[in-house]
């Protein structure tokens, strides 16, 4: 059986809501239609829970501890997920789902590697694990990667004052607000949308450079106030969000996770490639500005200097 469901899927985020909602929603797949799973996450109960859970509704399913604001972590994590594959533990990487994410309102907080934490969870520690891994997939395999339409303002994302991206050079992405320069929630949420926009410059060079066989996609799960994804903000903030939540048609992660678990595996999405955008269950043309090939070879070339200095 030559499918994505005849190898193992990597996920990262694994105990968060949409992370912890796509994995079951594979795991819970009959047999024949159910890959193994690298589960990628914070070591502690919540992985170590997801794993049981995984395993009682029938996956083959590893836990690997990383934390992603760490970059040798990651590396650490790649290693460990390549001695499962190589040893047969695992069977052939077949596809890999960058879900983790943060949202960061102070852009001082850094990563161990002193870069920005929300641009270093969101992009460095991905195209680390993925760069790692790249000769380790066997085709055909799918990458997806967590994107967002914050990267652009509409007049919903104005009326809840979500900034959309303002796109500087990576190294200057990646550079934590300086102590002697206010940092405020706006810069924070500057921050999330640019971690996303590099995230689509990311995956259109990702599969310039990824062997053939290996596509690349970009899915938004729509918009999920309520999760994790804020628990760095304000307690002002997350009430409203939990009051939002209650709007019809607001996107949750019991509803987005089984998305989420259908473009990695099922045939309807083969085509997926290019850096694909995906919300929900509809493929969406992103805005002009995210296809931007200058854009795009300088966040490679950066984001491979980011890796080696850290």
């Amino acid at each position: 059986m030559d499918s994505i469901a005849s190898g193992t899927v990597l996920i990262t985020g694994p105990t968060g809501a949409l992370g912890r909602a796509a994995t079951m929603a594979i795991a819970n797949r009959p047999a024949a239609q159910r890959p193994d799973l690298l589960l990628v996450g914070r070591d502690g109960p919540a992985l170590s829970a997801v794993v049981d859970d995984a395993r009682a509704a029938g996956a083959t399913a590893y836990g690997i501890g990383c934390d992603l604001a760490r970059l040798a972590d990651v590396r650490a994590a790649a290693g460990k997920a390549r001695d499962l594959l190589e040893t047969g533990a695992a069977r052939p990487l077949r596809g890999l789902v960058a879900n983790a994410g943060v949202s960061v309102a102070n852009t001082r907080s850094t990563s161990a590697d002193g870069y920005e934490l929300t641009f270093a969870v969101n992009h460095l520690a991905h195209a680390r694990l993925i760069g790692d891994l790249l000769d380790s997939f066997v085709a055909p395999a799918r990458i997806v990667l967590l994107g967002s339409n914050t990267y652009y303002q509409n007049i919903f994302r104005r009326m809840l004052r979500v900034p959309q991206a303002d796109w500087r050079d990576p190294i200057e992405l990646a550079r934590p607000t300086a102590p002697d320069v206010p940092a405020t929630i706006e810069q924070g949420g500057i921050a999330y949308s640019d971690s996303k926009l590099a995230i689509m410059y990311y995956a259109h060079q990702l599969q310039r450079q990824a062997p053939a066989g290996i596509n690349v996609s970009v899915f938004e799960p729509g918009f999920m106030p309520g999760t994790g994804l804020m628990r760095d903000h304000s307690p002002a903030i997350q009430r409203m969000m939990h009051v939002v939540q209650r709007i019809p048609g607001v996107s949750s992660a019991t509803r987005s996770g089984p998305m989420l678990a259908s473009i990695v595996l099922d045939d309807q999405w083969a085509h997926l490639r290019d850096g694909a955008f995906v919300v929900k269950d509809q493929e969406r043309e992103a805005k002009s500005f995210t296809n931007d090939p200058d854009r795009e070879a300088r966040l490679w070339e950066a984001t491979a200097e980011l890796l080696d200095r850290a």
